[in-house]
């Protein structure tokens, strides 16, 4: 007899096999796995991947873009603090981090034994709700990531004050529970490279943009360039709305729920291309650099992971059904 999860496993494949043009079908995958929203998932699977995050957490570095970068989970978020002045604002917005977030996968899965998919965060059923953020599943202290900074057990070196993309109110204190409640940075705040907690400052000012209201209408964008810009903005939005650590466009990978928020923006970036996967499954649009001279981003732009991963064109991340991909959102 199936396991629910090979039935579900089925089902998806079978919907997304006809969303899919088997022109785009570059690299069939051999297996594909299935990203859950956090709430769906069981306690013993949130524990596993949670067990994985921490491995990486343990793992010495590789080879960090700075040295002060001492685990592998600290490496990502040293290349994430190199690489983001070439990532933000740009037409490679969505594909860098699509990349980003399976390389990280990648790594739970061949250096830590992890068997599962990264999870996604749904924030919208959260923004939806007449409860605070900080209620939401994903902050719970024992089957979740911890819950929002400790008002007093934190202070910004006072340097930061120097680097205008930190902002002192974000930074409400130290998260005090959970399981990275006692988890040492050691590269950030912002472009810092500091030994510090990991740091929340959560807030419900953003939660209008993150509405499942919010992400329908932007999700109705026709043009690439629409509605990456779109999206972008309400991704920077998710990272204010948690604060700390993740409020900072340069060191945000630090807080481990970067992950399964960029996973949603991913998810809604996928379930846009497949409104039009004729079309939309080979367009990415904007320019590539905010220096002259600016040129456009195409299809052949490559996506540098470092040390971290396989660097590839974003054309290879364009079909989530190809490799190097093989993963789709249930």
């Amino acid at each position: 007899m199936l396991s629910t999860t090979s039935i579900i496993f089925a089902i998806v494949l079978f919907v997304n096999s006809f969303c899919t043009p088997a022109l785009a079908r570059r690299y069939p995958c051999d297996d594909i796995l299935v990203r859950k929203e956090w709430r769906n998932m069981f306690n013993d699977e949130k524990a596993e991947y949670i067990k994985a995050v921490q491995c990486l957490q343990d793992q010495p570095a590789v080879d960090p873009a700075y040295p002060e970068a001492e685990s592998r989970f600290d490496e990502f978020q040293a290349h994430y603090m190199k690489q983001a002045d070439t990532v933000h604002n740009l037409g490679q917005f969505l594909p860098w981090h699509r990349h980003f977030i399976r390389t990280f996968e990648n790594a739970l899965r061949n250096e830590c034994g992890y068997k599962g998919a990264t999870p996604y965060w749904d924030w919208s059923q959260d923004a939806d709700s007449n409860s605070s953020i900080s209620a939401s599943p994903i902050f719970d202290s024992v089957t979740g990531f911890g819950g929002d900074g400790k008002s007093g057990t934190y202070t910004l070196p006072a340097n930061d004050m120097k680097d205008k993309e930190i902002r002192p109110s974000a930074f409400k204190g130290c998260v005090d529970n959970g399981p990275f409640a006692d988890y040492t940075l050691h590269v950030g705040p912002g472009k810092l490279r500091t030994s510090h907690c990991l740091t929340r400052s959560i807030s419900d000012g953003a939660k209008k943009f993150m509405s499942s209201s919010a992400v329908s209408t932007l999700s109705k964008s026709s043009t690439f360039e629409v509605f990456r810009t779109q999206l972008e903005a309400v991704s920077d939005d998710g990272h204010v709305m948690i604060g700390g650590e993740m409020s900072s466009p340069y060191s945000s990978p630090g807080d481990p729920l970067f992950y399964l928020h960029h996973a949603n923006i991913d998810r809604i970036w996928w379930n846009w291309q497949q409104l039009a996967p004729a079309t939309r499954f080979f367009t990415v649009t904007g320019p590539a650099t905010k220096t002259p001279p600016v040129h456009e981003v195409g299809v052949d732009y490559v996506l540098n992971m470092g040390s971290l991963g396989l660097s590839v064109p974003i054309r290879d991340t364009l079909d989530l059904l190809s490799k190097p991909n093989c993963y789709t959102y249930l």
